[in-house]
């Protein structure tokens, strides 16, 4: 006999009831009943997913960067040369000024191996000049000068064309002056503009701060104006593209400031082709300051620059190779080192190539 279902039972009964509706607005605040509340997912993220990124993303870029050998040697080259300008001085503590008649035309000490008859002396590893000042102590004082003049110069010049890039690119009504003008400095003959600007403001900021300073003045001022344009329409082109991205119709939307727009939204994704420039700029900057010395035009004769220690030796240059050597590798090397860093700095951060 089969048994029946109790009909006074509750029909219900083992049935799970069904889930709770959504509250208003259709977001979740939490599990199922009975279990703890869950965080959001915006905000479960949020405290560190910024840090983490920033890390990963720069970690990258230098895993790019190393994968680079050219980048990577230039790099190291950069740093030997800039803690020998730096630190040689107060290793090597010979006076670069000091004249030293008796001891005067002194060859290096290498050239003893091809030459018995040299005159070579162990303190005066590099040689002498024609004065007896040591070559050695001119070259760290002159790199220190030129690497000083090629950063300086570069800053400025960076600053000036990313200050005129994104006004340019960004407020419609002031790209087409802005443009012009930067299109007509890019006309003008640089070279002779930078000797009409030494010859008319020498003498007056010389009077003004000093022999050494005024000039240091007016070399980086000269070429800082005249090296920006090229930085000015990269950053120009870039943030033309920027300002049709989402995110930035997005920003703008919502009532951003155009300040807040700039720094917050456009500058930072600028960052690689600005960084690219600098390294470019500072080879600029360096190959300039040494035509300009070497033209006569730079520091004074007892203030050595790459660049001056190089047209000091042109006249005795058959007889003394070295002189006009040494300095013509520490120009060549180190803008080739910085060639070498731009490029790797390129390949690192773009990132359409990073990854691969």
């Amino acid at each position: 006999m089969t048994d029946r279902p109790d009909q006074n039972a509750d029909p219900h009964e083992g049935v799970e009831p069904p889930a709770s509706p959504l509250p208003a607005g259709g977001a979740t605040t939490g599990t199922t009943t009975g279990g703890p509340p869950e965080e959001p997912l915006a905000e479960a993220a949020g405290s560190a997913a910024p840090g983490q990124s920033a890390t990963s993303l720069w970690r990258d870029v230098w895993q790019q960067f190393r994968e680079h050998r050219g980048a990577v040697i230039g790099l190291t080259f950069l740093i030997f040369i800039t803690l020998f300008v730096i630190i040689g001085p107060w290793i090597w503590t010979v006076d670069p000024a000091k004249l030293d008649i008796r001891n005067k035309d002194v060859r290096p000490i290498y050239s003893w191996l091809w030459d018995r008859e040299a005159k070579v002396l162990w303190s005066r590893p590099l040689g002498t000049d024609n004065l007896g000042r040591d070559i050695l102590a001119n070259l760290m004082q002159g790199g220190r000068v030129s690497m000083a003049v090629g950063w300086v110069a570069m800053l400025l010049a960076l600053i000036l064309g990313t200050v005129v890039g994104v006004i340019a690119g960004y407020f419609r009504r002031l790209d087409g002056l802005l443009m012009r003008f930067t299109d007509l400095m890019l006309a003008l003959p640089l070279l002779p503009l930078l000797l009409v600007m030494m010859l008319l403001f020498r003498d007056q900021l010389r009077s003004a701060f000093g022999p050494e300073q005024g000039i240091f003045i007016l070399i980086v001022t000269a070429i800082g104006i005249t090296s920006w344009m090229h930085t000015a329409r990269i950053v120009r082109g870039d943030i033309l593209a920027l300002k049709e991205r989402e995110y930035v119709l997005a920003a703008r939307s919502i009532g951003t400031p155009s300040r807040r727009m700039i720094t917050r939204h456009l500058l930072p994704n600028v960052l690689s082709p600005i960084m690219v420039s600098a390294t470019l700029g500072l080879a600029t900057a360096i190959i300039t300051e040494s035509a300009l010395s070497f033209l006569g035009l730079g520091f004074p004769s007892d203030y050595p620059t790459w660049g001056k220690i190089l047209f000091d030796s042109v006249e005795r240059m058959e007889r003394f190779p070295e002189r006009v050597i040494w300095p013509g590798l520490c120009i060549s090397f180190t803008v080739l080192a910085v060639n070498y860093i731009g490029d790797g700095l390129r390949d690192a951060l773009d990132p359409r190539i990073r990854g691969r």
